[in-house]
């Protein structure tokens, strides 16, 4: 008897899309939660964020406060429980985000935050709101 050996070519699809998962409450329980603590508990936690900018120190903490604005204004989870896996999202470089930062971003962030809590308090304006609260850590510090 002869040894055969035989060669198998297999091919596997890796481009597959990865399903990200956002836990949060049902729109009924956002509802509720924005018109009873939302819509005030966001203004406080923006005008927080604002004095707690004017320091240097401060900085972070009013970086953090508006990174977190969705999730104080209407229970929205910002950042996926499940991420993708193999991508890596590539983020501007440091020294960038600083400028734009300085520059730019916390005056101009501001301003989209103040047009968005004041669409937040229409009904027609709600949607494109939230659509800008959850815009706003990318327009404060260019994050991604």
């Amino acid at each position: 008897m002869t040894d055969q050996k035989q060669e198998v070519n297999v091919q596997v699809n890796v481009d597959m899309q990865p399903i990200v998962i956002r836990k949060q409450p049902g729109c009924l329980v956002q509802a509720l939660y924005f018109i009873f603590i939302g819509w005030w508990l966001g203004g406080l936690a923006m005008s927080l964020a604002y004095l707690l900018m004017l320091t240097i120190v401060g900085i972070p903490a009013g970086i953090a406060i508006i990174n977190k604005i969705p999730y104080l204004m209407a229970l929205r989870e910002t950042e996926p429980i499940v991420s993708y896996v193999g991508v890596q999202e590539s983020q501007y470089n440091i020294f960038i985000r600083v400028l734009w930062f300085i520059l730019v971003g916390w005056w101009f962030t501001a301003i989209w935050l103040s047009v968005a809590y004041i669409l937040a308090l229409t009904i027609i304006g709600m949607p494109l709101a939230f659509w800008m609260f959850d815009k706003a850590p990318m327009l404060l510090t260019l994050k991604k």
